[in-house]
């Protein structure tokens, strides 16, 4: 191996050029076995998709239960309310250990290959997951269990980290330009549907059971599924193909010499700095409008429980959909124009929303609908900030960009928005998203600016 100069960037770069015969491309430096047609690039964006699915589904099956949870990790004389914050705090640290795990597995997907580190983010996903299900409870093993439960969260953590950025790489790397936005808003699609799987799994489970059957037993099925879905999930992958990217950078032994991150640290700043703002625009948008504001209606509006969650189901489907339309839009007409036309009608229709909201429930769910279509320009986010970073180091630089930025913003947001609403009123949650649009319009100019469409960059 030898350490990669700016040269080398741009051509390494080179090797997202689709090949006129549909194959890899082929030269006096690559290896007759590596220079061969890849696997049928639907079945990868597919088994890419499900799995993501699957494992994301795992990491946020915990929240719907996060009340029994709550009564059976913890003392049964501590109050209900420090109970409740112990839990979501437990929730939390799979965030916090996010940027670690997505760092080290993002450090090897550079130097040892994407597939691998795709096999292993799930296999430390599906295995937490199962043991949480098998997990004694407090009145068995006292304080031991919520210790146990806080170290399976972080491993969960830790593998979604490596996932998510190690997803949109995989996929793009195994896509001509001129497709992958398509294939980066198709896998954030899987992404957003296991959230909607959690949610119908946590529906089902809870009409299934009588409460206290669902503390004697019934709280361990969607974590036992969760962690069968997780192994089919592995057992898929190995179907996979290493990317022609990885290979061809190992062919002509253009693999970083020196560690990923601190080459994407001292070269790539404007990279990291841009990755950031748009992850910030990501969390906004999904932790406000899909996450936050079931409860926010209930709470602020007095909508019926039943009635929130059943509208927040229309909006999550609706954020699948619109997150494979925006990838598309992105690949015929540039990501910087679908991002700032996107943004304005994401913010105009969270704005409508809740507006609409202060006034009854009439329409509701067809505006969450309309809204969650529109928070769907998120699917336009990694095919951008996927092509920000040269091959060498792409895995490394999307991941720390990505996974740092989620754990401040992500991790802020909730807390901000909370502070706030005392102060500014019920509209806060939209004025927020509103003021995330704008950042989104003027990063989708600036894209449009620099003549940059996905698939291509100026390095």
């Amino acid at each position: 191996m030898h350490k990669l100069s700016r040269q080398d960037y741009r051509t390494s770069d080179t090797l997202l050029a689709e090949p006129a015969d549909g194959g890899r491309m082929c030269d006096a430096t690559t290896p007759a076995p590596e220079c061969s047609a890849p696997p049928g690039r639907g079945r990868t964006l597919v088994l890419s998709a499900l799995g993501g699915v699957l494992e994301f589904y795992d990491f946020v099956i915990f929240i719907f239960f996060a009340v029994v949870i709550s009564q059976l990790f913890f003392p049964p004389d501590m109050p209900d309310w420090l109970r409740q914050v112990q839990t979501f705090g437990i929730f939390a640290a799979g965030y916090l250990a996010r940027p670690l795990g997505g760092i080290i597995m993002a450090h090897f997907g550079d130097l040892a290959g994407r597939k691998r580190m795709f096999m292993l983010s799930v296999l430390l996903m599906a295995l937490p997951t199962l043991l949480i299900g098998l997990l004694p409870t407090y009145s068995s093993i006292g304080i031991w269990a919520p210790l146990l439960l806080l170290l399976l969260r972080v491993m969960q953590g830790a593998a979604i980290g490596g996932e998510i950025p190690g997803a949109w790489v995989f996929v793009a790397e195994h896509v001509p330009p001129r497709h992958v936005g398509f294939a980066c808003g198709t896998l954030t699609a899987g992404l957003t549907g296991g959230i909607l799987l959690g949610s119908l799994v946590a529906m089902a489970v809870t009409r299934s059971y009588a409460p206290d059957e669902l503390l004697a037993g019934g709280w361990r099925v969607p974590f036992l599924l969760g962690g069968a879905f997780g192994l089919l999930a592995v057992w898929l992958r190995q179907y996979l193909q290493e990317t022609p990217v990885f290979m061809e950078m190992q062919a002509r032994k253009q693999l970083a010499e020196e560690l990923p991150l601190k080459t994407v640290v001292r070269a790539h700043r404007p990279a990291i700095v841009l990755t950031m703002l748009l992850t910030w625009l990501l969390s906004a948008a999904v932790v406000v409008m899909i996450l936050m504001t079931p409860t926010l209606m209930q709470k602020l509006f007095a909508i019926p429980g039943a009635t929130a969650l059943t509208a927040n189901s229309f909006a999550t489907l609706a954020l699948t959909l619109g997150c494979v339309v925006f990838g598309a839009l992105a690949d015929r007409y540039g990501a910087g124009r679908v991002l700032a036309y996107g943004c304005v009608a994401l913010g105009a229709t969270s704005w409508l929303l809740y507006q609409q909201l202060a006034g009854g429930t009439e329409h509701l769910y067809l505006l969450y609908a309309l809204n969650g279509f529109f928070v769907g320009v998120i699917g336009v986010v990694p095919s951008a900030a996927v092509m920000q970073f040269p091959p060498a180091v792409r895995f490394s630089g999307l991941s720390f960009s990505y996974n740092v930025a989620y754990a401040v913003f992500g991790g802020m947001t909730p807390v901000l928005v909370s502070l706030l609403l005392p102060v500014l009123g019920a509209q806060v949650p939209a004025w927020y998203v509103v003021a995330l649009s704008v950042l989104g319009v003027g990063i989708g100019l600036y894209l449009m600016r620099r003549g940059e469409a996905v698939g291509q960059r100026k390095v």
